[in-house]
């Protein structure tokens, strides 16, 4: 049994990094490897991409160069010996003519898909060439051979399940592979990805289609905390969480780990653990199958949320409005994250603005719709029975100085949210940290 480890831009951002990565990830335990690109790599590549769509072939050129420089010291501190060096550069020049040759040619975001690859595809190859350096075998498993998604941009989980277990098949006396995440290939064969965060996406639907006994997300933090350690001063890493906690932090802005990471995990019963690049030895987080103690566990927060009050024109609600209501949502595909209703109105909140001009246009033909921009959702998170009480006492007794501008309770068991301006997220968080958690910061 194959365990799955992935690794973010930083466990791979330097010549060092890389050599570290061999203590984390060379033992007599069968694992595949998955690597997201060099940190900085990918926001470079959009950067390169942006000045093609723009035409400004100079500004690219240069941007590649930049780019191509900064691998090229990279490899340079990360081989010793002539030949593995000489085949990295090797590496290096191909990738980047490659990108180049975009600069000759019409531009289109198929061209795009292709080059935000070139980051993991370099950095696998970079560190399959430093164990090959080292004396430690390893094969390079290419992510396009069997990861795919769908004509809807969801992953083909069957499709991955069968051709990664071939890929694997073709290699029976390894166990050490190492493979790209984010990259993939859509419905047509065109190289495509799984969006930001997709590595760790990359590392849950290898896990669930291979029944990996566990998949490990490697990061610079020991597991995920109780609150965000960014805004508040004190707080403490988790040491379980149900599928079913891990999905709502994550969907509400713990950054450590991303919100898709979860459902191919849970769908396999596949345990994932959050584990530290700095501190191997620290427990981490274990996400799994499991029920966990009653009571309030962790908060999250999501910034860039949008609030529209959509009030029915009449004094009631009339029967039919709230499926209106929603179906201009589900035209735009903008996904609602918090709801609350009264007998008049309806309050609903997005975190996607791509189509929020038609949406409103829309939604004022049948009611009267104010926006309120600069949101924040605060959620509450653990297992919350709903039969017990205390629990939103206790949430709105910490919260009794912050205005909140909703409050979503019952929706689910795992879950209590309110949304307040973003202006006064950071007093939120401090005072759930002080009331929930007995922190003072």
């Amino acid at each position: 049994m194959l365990l799955v480890l992935k690794f973010g831009g930083t466990s791979v951002g330097s010549a060092q990094r890389i050599k570290d990565l061999v203590k984390l990830t060379v033992s007599p335990t069968p694992k595949i490897v998955v690597l997201s690109a060099m940190s900085g790599t990918t926001n470079a590549l959009v950067e390169i991409s942006n000045a093609l769509y723009s035409k400004d072939v100079e500004k690219a050129n240069s941007l590649i160069s930049a780019l191509k420089q900064k691998y090229l010291k990279e490899i340079s501190e990360l081989y010793s010996k002539k030949e593995s060096l000489e085949k990295a550069t090797q590496l290096v020049n191909n990738h980047f003519n490659y990108i180049t040759a975009f600069t000759l040619d019409m531009f289109t975001v198929n061209e795009e898909k292709a080059i935000l690859a070139q980051g993991e595809l370099l950095s696998t190859a970079m560190f399959h060439y430093y164990l090959e350096e080292t004396g430690v075998k390893s094969v390079l498993l290419p992510a396009l051979n069997f990861m795919r998604i769908d004509p809807n941009d969801e992953p083909d989980l069957t499709y991955i399940e069968k051709n990664c277990k071939e890929e694997l098949k073709k290699y029976p006396g390894d166990n050490l592979f190492i493979t790209q995440g984010y990259i993939c290939r859509n419905a047509f064969g065109e190289i495509d990805n799984l969006k930001r965060g997709g590595s760790d996406y990359t590392a849950s639907l290898i896990g669930a289609a291979i029944q990996s006994p566990e998949v490990q997300i490697w990061t610079d933090i020991d597991g995920m905390h109780n609150n965000d350690p960014r805004v508040v001063s004190k707080t403490h890493p988790i040491n379980q969480l149900s599928f079913d906690e891990a999905a709502e932090l994550a969907y509400f802005g713990a950054k450590i780990l991303h919100p898709t990471c979860i459902l191919p995990a849970q769908k396999r019963n596949v345990p994932v653990r959050l584990k530290n690049t700095m501190q191997p030895e620290a427990e981490g987080t274990i996400i799994a199958n499991i029920s966990t103690n009653e009571g309030i566990k962790a908060v999250a927060a999501k910034d860039g949320i949008i609030a529209l009050n959509i009030k029915s024109e009449r004094m009631l609600l009339a029967h039919g409005f709230l499926r209106a209501v929603f179906e201009v949502f589900e035209r735009h595909k903008t996904s609602i994250d918090m709801i609350t209703t009264s007998e008049v109105a309806v309050s609903v909140t997005i975190d996607n603005t791509k189509y929020l001009n038609e949406i409103t246009k829309e939604l004022r033909e049948i009611a009267i719709v104010e926006v309120d921009t600069d949101q924040t959702i605060i959620c509450v998170v653990g297992q919350i029975p709903k039969d017990r009480a205390g629990y939103g006492h206790k949430v709105m007794e910490a919260l009794k100085d912050i205005p909140l501008r909703m409050v979503s309770y019952g929706g689910s068991s795992n879950n209590i949210s309110v949304l307040v301006k973003s202006s006064f997220k950071k007093e939120a968080l401090q005072a759930l940290n002080k009331g929930l958690f007995n922190y003072n910061n």
